[in-house]
């Protein structure tokens, strides 16, 4: 098993995660395959997946335990969905009075944390992705003012165990940020979808159709990974002039009705949706 994680090396102290879903149990897959001990995270989930349930079996580990008694929760990690705030989140005011919090609630604010917690409480409100439970998501962050030195370096230990990470100056942009990189998994499993059944429609079986539709995105992603080269230069290179790539991007790079205009209008929705739900 690989070294356990930086964050809990105290042996005192434990992290909580409340939600164990889509994004929560992306995280736990995540952390638990990087090395965190099981000994040391409680997790409360009224229904949990059975594919949860069967994962945590590996590691000896079960859903809504009994916290240990005397090992502070240094950590509450918030996986739970908006509408599940008021039902979920109250309940934990006596046991964050020392924790750090650490949202990914999509669209809910520091703000509204402080209300139910406490106005001193350190939040830290991050957009995952769910390439999280491989190890190779991307994490947006954002810390209100009572987040210290500390704080931000438990943080960082803990989601870099998943991914990549970044810092945001301003809140405002984690609407933007979840349209994009928090959604966008769902976009590129879509363009892996509509390239399949393209090639369906070109002739292809099936089963073929999908496996290249599969192996060129996650190919050309980790082209594009290793590169260095901008998306623009990768996209150029490929497409010699008056040739068949050519021909297809005269078609999705169209100005009113090409894929970029329809992309962008796609994130906006997301973005739009953020907000709403904040």
């Amino acid at each position: 098993m690989p070294n356990q994680l930086p964050i809990l090396n105290n042996q005192d102290s434990s992290l909580l995660l409340v939600g164990a879903g889509k994004m929560g149990g992306a995280m736990l897959k995540g952390w638990l395959e990087q090395g965190l001990d099981p000994n040391q995270i409680n997790i409360q989930d009224p229904s949990p997946s059975q594919d949860i349930i069967d994962f945590l079996a590996k590691y000896d580990c079960t859903v809504n335990k009994n916290p240990q008694e005397n090992k502070p929760i240094d950590v509450i990690v918030l996986a739970i969905k908006p509408q599940q705030i008021d039902d979920s989140l109250f309940a934990l005011r006596d046991i964050a009075k020392n924790s750090l919090i650490l949202s990914v609630i999509a669209g809910c604010k520091t703000e509204r944390l402080q209300e139910i917690f406490d106005t001193t409480t350190p939040i830290v409100r991050a957009m995952p992705n769910t390439p999280a439970s491989i190890g190779c998501g991307i994490t947006a962050l954002f810390a209100n003012r009572h987040v210290n030195p500390k704080h931000k370096e438990d943080v960082q230990n803990l989601m870099s165990a998943v991914g990549k990470t970044l810092w945001l100056e301003k809140e405002a942009d984690m609407d933007a940020v979840t349209a994009i990189s928090g959604s966008g998994p769902a976009y590129v499993f879509l363009l892996a979808e509509a390239l399949a059944k393209a090639g369906e429609t070109a002739g292809l079986q099936p089963e073929l159709a999908q496996e290249l539709a599969k192996a060129t995105l996650c190919g050309s992603g980790a082209l594009m990974e290793h590169s260095g080269m901008s998306p623009e230069t990768l996209r150029k290179n490929v497409t010699s002039p008056g040739g068949t790539t050519q021909a297809a991007l005269n078609v999705l790079m169209q100005e009113k009705t090409g894929l970029q205009n329809l992309l962008t209008q796609a994130v906006m929705a997301a973005k739009q949706r953020s907000q709403e739900l904040s």
